[in-house]
């Protein structure tokens, strides 16, 4: 129990951190709402340019960036008459950020919404018989179970990849 409560004393190396590693790839503000758009249905570059009004170059950038991080893969078209074109569709990494989301989204909801209220609210929906059209929030859980914990009721300790900085 000393070794264990000696190493959670010592600093973990900030850059050894999935977090940074995270942001390094949606932390833009321009790529999470590409991503956001994708989780609602855009994936052709006319309609994210359209819902977000971002600059063609920035656009291309950043779906560029985000296909490279895997979030987004290309996939081909083409219209009748028309070149080749891609659309943008999300990967499993890209679906696996819809909590990131709509855990901004939440926060953005307590802290910077307009006096009226949120613009979206975001539901609970799916294909077929599950709809319950109930407002979603998401919940902090541990492995043992227990739910809805507050954000004062958790803290980081070192994991199996953390790399520590010299004393």
């Amino acid at each position: 129990m000393a070794e264990v409560e000696r190493q959670e004393r010592r600093r973990i190396d900030p850059a050894n951190c999935s977090m940074g590693r995270a942001l390094s790839v949606v932390g833009e503000r321009w790529s999470l709402l590409i991503v956001r758009e994708a989780l609602d249905g855009a994936s052709r570059f006319g309609e994210f340019r359209a819902r977000l009004g971002i600059a063609s170059n920035l656009l291309s950038t950043r779906l560029d960036g985000l296909v490279g991080a895997g979030v987004l893969r290309r996939v081909a078209y083409q219209e009748p008459g028309d070149r080749q074109r891609f659309e943008y569709r999300l990967t499993a990494k890209g679906r696996d950020l819809r909590p990131t989301v709509i855990a901004l989204l939440a926060w953005g909801d307590k802290y910077l919404a307009d006096e009226e209220g949120p613009s979206v609210v975001v539901r609970h929906g799916t294909a077929g018989d599950h709809d319950c059209d109930e407002p979603v929030a998401l919940v902090l859980e541990c492995a043992a179970g227990h739910s809805h914990l507050t954000p004062d009721a958790v803290y980081r300790s070192p994991g199996p990849g953390a790399r520590f900085l010299p004393a």
